[in-house]
């Protein structure tokens, strides 16, 4: 928006998003089609540069609306995910220096799976696992029914035999996670 908004001018910015909010106010993804390339028209005679940048945007810009109706507005905002990469930043520069790629992505994915573990219990969830399971095409990512316990599929690494003591528990090997769902 703000790439678009300034080839607008100073003067005209406050009309163009005007036009702009009108395609983002649309219930379907045509109807928000037809008003974006509407209002790029009526943009063209005056400011061409600006109504090419839709033409070219416009994909992108709409994505958004293949989404259910109730994702939509949180979609909007970049916000979840800019303070997920802030916290990856913090976490990895209290590390400092790496002695392998494993370990950043140990690191990593640590962390994202602990906030994908917050955003699941949250009360006010970001978006939940049955409605993102409604738009895929593949069975197999429909959600369970309630009450069945899911194991994790095991490590495609091959296990080296333990050598640890009978009844202790390794450091390195962190115990199975199982969901309760």
């Amino acid at each position: 928006m703000r790439n678009v908004l300034a080839h607008a001018g100073k003067s005209g910015r406050r009309v163009v998003s005007a036009f702009i909010a009108t395609a983002f106010a649309q219930e379907t993804p045509g109807a928000a089609s037809t008003q974006w390339r509407a209002v790029a028209d009526q943009i063209r005679p005056k400011v061409p540069k600006l109504a090419t940048i839709m033409d070219d945007a416009e994909p992108d810009v709409l994505a958004y609306m293949t989404f259910p109706k109730e994702h939509r507005a949180k979609l909007h905002s970049t916000n979840p995910i800019e303070r997920l990469n802030g916290e990856i930043k913090r976490r990895t520069e209290v590390v400092g220096i790496f002695p392998n790629d494993d370990a950043i992505v140990r690191l990593v994915g640590a962390i994202l799976l602990e906030q994908n573990d917050e955003w699941a219990v949250q009360r006010a969830r970001y978006m939940t696992l049955e409605t993102i399971s409604q738009m895929s095409d593949d069975p197999s990512d429909q959600p369970a029914s309630r009450g069945t316990l899911i194991s994790p599929a095991p490590s495609r690494r091959a296990r080296r035999p333990s050598r640890q003591l009978q009844g202790t528990r390794s450091r390195a090997t962190p115990p199975r996670r199982l969901l309760f769902i």
